[in-house]
């Protein structure tokens, strides 16, 4: 299982939202193809055929619970990280 596997797996579990590493959280969705803007320490991510745009910032080393909640609804709504995106 690779890394963004893993955490793919721990976003979508819900059990540790407020525990997920702000770095691998960005990495994720730039692995997804979504495109990042960073604008003071907001992080702001878009992708074609997405409608939502993602800001996410961090506390600390890590990322925000609420945040994250918003990742994981992306993935589970646009199907991200399946097989045949």
């Amino acid at each position: 299982m690779s890394k963004s596997d893993k955490i793919t797996a721990r976003i979508l579990s819900g059990n540790s939202d407020g525990n997920i590493d702000f770095n691998a959280l960005r990495n994720l969705l730039i692995k997804f193809g979504f495109n990042e803007r960073i604008k003071g320490s907001h992080h702001i991510f878009t992708k074609d055929r997405v409608e939502e745009i993602i800001n996410i910032q961090s506390i600390g080393s890590k990322a925000k619970a609420y945040q994250v909640k918003q990742v994981r609804n992306l993935i589970l709504k646009y199907k991200l990280g399946a097989s045949d995106e």
